[in-house]
């Protein structure tokens, strides 16, 4: 399987209609997680297991990562968990624009692929129209969590979501950079990171009372 693939494509610019949330979670009311690049999947199979009465969704560009995630999800039994296969910048709003008010309580974007030449910046997944579209729908204080090894990525989501003015960065004993994952589950690249005794860069953010500007 590819490691990357081009968001911009003609093909990952095709418009998915999303499964509705209750076709999707048995309890549909639960407040939201949104996981976006959820990768293997075992972020969100951590968090569905220890937090029942929550209903997580990991959202993926690369099917075969989807596929194998629902099988692992099947094999548990989870019921409050979904991965779906979808470009965020394209079908993520339609979906978000059917959730109840105040449902969707917090959305992390961990690790995505770094696009490091100039001409691939336009590549990267957090864009404004994806923060706006965020904003437009998480509920006030809801939590926006980030985190990357490569400082230059993180910087650069961290201008997007500040120019945005949406959202309110939390900083922890005047740290730059939050020092641990405040939830209780780690991705497979976050492992293999600390493992190397490499630094990891995670900014928290909550959404503020800003208006959005339409």
């Amino acid at each position: 399987m590819r490691q990357h693939v081009n968001p911009l494509s003609q093909f990952f610019q095709l418009p998915l209609s999303l499964p509705s949330k209750s076709l999707i979670f048995k309890d549909s009311y639960y407040p939201i997680h949104i996981d976006i690049g959820s990768a293997k999947g075992e972020f969100l199979i951590q968090l569905a297991l220890k937090h029942p009465n929550w209903n997580f969704l990991g959202l993926e560009i690369r099917e075969p990562l989807v596929i194998s995630s629902e099988r692992k999800r099947k094999k548990l039994e989870l019921e409050n968990l979904k991965f779906l296969y979808c470009n965020v910048n394209v079908s993520l709003d339609e979906w978000l624009s059917d959730l109840d008010y105040d449902q969707l309580k917090r959305v992390s974007i961990q690790f995505p692929d770094p696009w490091f030449k100039r001409k691939h910046i336009k590549r990267r997944v957090v864009k404004n129209s994806l923060i706006n579209s965020i904003a437009r729908h998480i509920s006030k204080e809801g939590e926006l969590f980030i985190q990357s090894d490569i400082l230059r990525l993180v910087e650069s989501m961290v201008n997007v979501i500040d120019k945005s003015t949406y959202f309110n960065r939390k900083y922890v004993k005047g740290l730059k950079w939050l020092n641990k994952n405040p939830y209780e589950a780690s991705t497979d690249r976050e492992l293999f990171v600390l493992h190397k005794n490499l630094p990891v860069y995670r900014a928290m953010y909550t959404r503020n009372e800003t208006p959005l500007v339409k």
